[in-house]
């Protein structure tokens, strides 16, 4: 019923990205049971490829993203607003340098990010008040940082939405759009990252882009060769 070709296609999704189980069993995790956000996979990668030991993170949102960062940063800071999954994370994320806390989804969530009184590399507005969120996310945002808006695409819907892309607009930041297939949905979303002019967080690789999941030029050149010969 369906070709050799779509077969192959369907069970680089299942091996490379592991998307099947993801949708199965609720889980963010990639093919080796590495936690991953409820991104994009292309913002996934694309900020996999980026440098954060000596940085600091600020999330709004809690989850298996907060892992995500808490293994490449240097300190991250995750607000949960649900009282029953914050009580869920401080068991379950044992990470020196991830400090969960819980604050209610009224002012005292989105000002936490003023309460240890500096700026971050990264800002993440992925949970309630987005609106609000990115404007207090602009106000703490160090040089050279940049702020990640989840679900961006739902602005054509959602007033909210429009409000938490203007708020970051007004601080002219360059808005880079990742369109694709996520962790746990069978149909696509948007993770905006919006970046600072003086955007300055570098790559941990030689060379960008590196070769992404279930990429033809991360193979070596005979398995690349074999893969044309079944393929062509």
């Amino acid at each position: 019923m369906y070709s050799e070709k779509f077969l192959k296609f369907i069970e680089m999704w299942q091996k490379e990205f592991a998307i099947e189980r993801t949708i199965d069993e609720k889980v963010c995790l990639d093919k080796d049971n590495n936690p991953i956000p409820w991104y994009t996979y292309p913002a996934i990668e694309y900020l996999s490829q980026l440098d954060f030991s000596e940085k600091e993170i600020f999330e709004f949102g809690c989850g298996n993203s907060s892992l995500f960062w808490a293994n490449r940063a240097k300190q991250v800071t995750s607000i949960e607003d649900n009282l029953q999954w914050f009580d869920k994370w401080q068991k379950e994320f044992q990470c020196a340098n991830l400090d969960i806390r819980w604050r209610d989804e009224g002012e005292g969530y989105y000002n936490a990010i003023y309460e240890d009184g500096k700026k971050y590399d990264v800002i993440i507005v992925d949970g309630k008040r987005r609106a609000d969120c990115a404007r207090t996310a602009l106000d703490r945002l160090n040089d050279g940082g940049m702020i990640i808006l989840d679900d961006s695409d739902r602005i054509n819907t959602s007033q909210e939405y429009i409000d938490a892309v203007n708020n970051l607009k007004k601080g002219d930041l360059i808005q880079i759009d990742f369109y694709g297939f996520c962790p746990m949905n069978n149909y696509t979303k948007t993770t905006s990252v919006f970046l600072r002019r003086d955007f300055n967080i570098k790559s941990q690789y030689i060379v960008q882009p590196i070769n992404g999941w279930g990429n033809l030029w991360g193979m070596g050149r005979k398995h690349r060769k074999e893969f044309y010969r079944i393929n062509k």
